[in-house]
């Protein structure tokens, strides 16, 4: 997330985004709540987030999105 030029990561809480929250520009988000990986991946949490950011990620549009905030 991209804050006036500041990068920051967040946490947040009962699935809330980061596209809800006014003044910044989310440049990646993951889901990890249980019901987004559960059936697939059972308890491999961080399993499934290594598969998520080496399969599914938009990495070219993260670094223009990253660009933009700047």
């Amino acid at each position: 997330m991209a804050e006036k030029g500041a990068l920051k990561v967040i946490k947040t809480a009962n699935a809330e985004t980061p596209l809800t929250q006014p003044g910044v520009t989310p440049l990646l988000t993951v889901d990890v709540w249980e019901h987004a990986y559960y059936l697939d991946w059972q308890n491999r949490r961080a399993d499934y987030v290594k598969a998520v950011l080496e399969k599914v990620v938009n990495w070219a549009s993260a670094s223009e999105r990253f660009a933009a905030a700047r």
